[in-house]
């Protein structure tokens, strides 16, 4: 993923104004909520699925690693009850390198009509360019990866314990996330026809092929790089633009739950991910919890390097982002 420079110069100033000014309180605090039982998210199952992904190898596409990552989230929504569609297609990236994508979809409580989308990338990046050293080397992706599909999988695990929100959950693990330009470096390639970018190719075919006739959502929220230690996760400008309320679901959500030392409510600037194509193309307002690192900015020091490695992750983490998310949809009307 990369920072959107458009949001950088035009989003930024507004946010920091709105992020300096006065407050109101929160609705929140004026309002009583109806009591709710949610399934209890559990952190070391995440994790689990984590370090399970980490076995396998570095996801990158047209790999024996990414066969098998794919076969077992497959097996995993099955066995929890989901339907499941498997998105096949091809791609070209940036470097003229012709890649096999797959996105998978697995739906629970098919019935409802009210749905709720939650999304993360399952793909890795073939190259550590931003590494010191080895610049050329495929890494484990535990974060910018294997964090966000974690937290997929074991909310398809608690789904598939039966206790239903009232809402439809559909789970989407995007590939050809992250096989960008390198570090520097630009194509010399013109994009293919229905393609806007180089990253984010997997949301970017599903958002004009989507995996049902007239599917909809009422709203997406999209996980990206959510299982580091000390994690926070400012307020995304993409995901002010187009789905302001839903930023304040979730990050009130998250308040709600003690969780404001990871969702901090700071405006910062636009990035290009997953969601922006979910919202551009299939016009669903969705967001982006992205970890945003002060005085480095997007995704941490550790991004695209060999850093990103189990070593840095946290079962707090990746416990405050699951449970926030678990009450989101089961409080949904």
């Amino acid at each position: 993923m990369r920072i959107k420079k458009i949001f950088l110069i035009l989003l930024t100033p507004l946010f920091l104004l709105e992020s300096c000014g006065p407050k109101k309180k929160t609705d929140e605090t004026q309002v009583s909520l109806k009591v709710v039982q949610v399934p209890t998210f559990n952190a070391d199952s995440a994790y689990f699925f984590v370090e399970k992904q980490v076995k396998f190898g570095p996801r990158v596409p047209n790999t024996k690693s990414h066969n098998q990552a794919a076969q077992y989230f497959i097996n995993q929504f099955k066995k929890n009850g989901a339907a499941v569609v498997e998105q096949d297609f091809d791609a070209i990236t940036w470097d003229n390198q012709k890649v096999q994508l797959k996105n998978i979809i697995a739906s629970y409580n098919p019935e409802a009509k009210k749905r709720i989308l939650l999304a993360a990338h399952w793909d890795t990046r073939p190259y550590a360019d931003k590494d010191t050293e080895k610049i050329d080397t495929p890494f484990d992706g535990a974060n910018d990866g294997a964090s966000g599909v974690g937290v997929l999988l074991e909310i398809s695990r608690l789904l598939g314990q039966g206790k239903m929100p009232t809402v439809g959950v559909d789970l989407i693990l995007f590939d050809g996330e992250d096989w960008g330009e390198k570090e520097n470096r630009k194509s010399k390639l013109d994009f293919p026809e229905g393609y806007e970018v180089w990253w984010c190719l997997g949301s970017q075919y599903w958002a004009k092929h989507k995996h049902k006739k007239d599917y909809s959502a009422y709203y997406g929220v999209l996980l990206d790089m959510v299982g580091s230690k000390h994690a926070q996760f400012f307020r995304e400008g993409a995901s002010l633009e187009f789905a302001p309320s839903v930023v304040e679901k979730v990050w009130n959500t998250a308040s709600r739950l003690g969780y404001t030392d990871y969702f901090v409510k700071t405006n910062v600037a636009g990035i290009i991910d997953d969601h922006l194509y979910v919202n551009e193309f299939g016009k669903i307002p969705t967001i982006d919890i992205v970890h945003y690192q002060t005085g480095v900015g997007f995704f941490g020091d550790y991004h695209h390097s060999t850093k990103d490695n189990l070593s840095i992750i946290s079962k707090e983490t990746l416990g405050a982002v699951g449970s926030t998310l678990m009450n989101v949809v089961y409080y949904e009307e």
